[in-house]
């Protein structure tokens, strides 16, 4: 797929609140200071679309971007940053809640994962939740360019077998690097490929 266009459209604060049409949406979701919006950057080729920023948790709102006036890119808030307070914190949870369990249009959530890191928990949670709640996803592994290609195919081994205690078939996952664009080809692909079947 070769994107031609990208444009913000709306920061919602609520589901209720996003867009009234019925174009497709792609959900890219993580933990905090994963490179969420260096990711979108990279792969809308827009290197102002998303706000990026040295303060991690910066996302606190429903972000939609429509991409070649066919599908939107949904850059919801990262989950699980420490320095809010409980009461955002559950303000956040009950949005990314609200509006993955709900929203018809939404086709598919991209889970952002350091690859230089183990396991988290509250990662492997995330992604336990949406699988028991049958929302289709996809892992996208962050910052490959941050230790070398042996290093990177250890790492998403480790952490694809770990899901195996409970899952039967593991998601599809991508590698990726905002910094060389590894990865940009194959999720555009694999969107095309959604959306072909809509």
């Amino acid at each position: 797929m070769k994107i031609e266009k990208s444009e913000f459209t709306i920061s919602a604060p609520s589901v209720e609140l996003c867009p009234k049409d019925h174009q497709p949406e792609y959900a890219f979701i993580g933990r905090s200071n994963v490179g969420k919006s260096s990711l979108i950057n990279m792969l809308c080729a827009h290197k102002g679309l998303a706000k990026t920023s040295s303060t991690p948790g910066k996302t606190l709102l429903i972000n939609h971007f429509i991409i070649n006036d066919s599908w939107y890119l949904v850059d919801l808030p990262g989950y699980g940053f420490a320095k809010r307070s409980k009461t955002e914190k559950m303000k956040l949870d009950h949005m990314i809640t609200e509006y993955i369990l709900k929203r018809e249009q939404l086709v598919n959530v991209f889970v952002l994962i350091d690859i230089r890191h183990e396991q988290h928990a509250i990662d492997r949670q995330f992604v336990d939740w949406l699988g028991e709640n049958s929302i289709p996803f996809s892992i996208i592994f962050t910052k490959a360019d941050k230790i070398g290609k042996n290093k990177v195919r250890e790492n998403v081994k480790k952490w694809m077998d770990g899901l195996k205690d409970t899952w039967e078939e593991t998601p599809p996952y991508f590698i990726t690097s905002s910094l060389d664009k590894t990865g940009r080809d194959e999720i555009l692909d694999y969107i095309e490929k959604i959306q072909k079947t809509l």
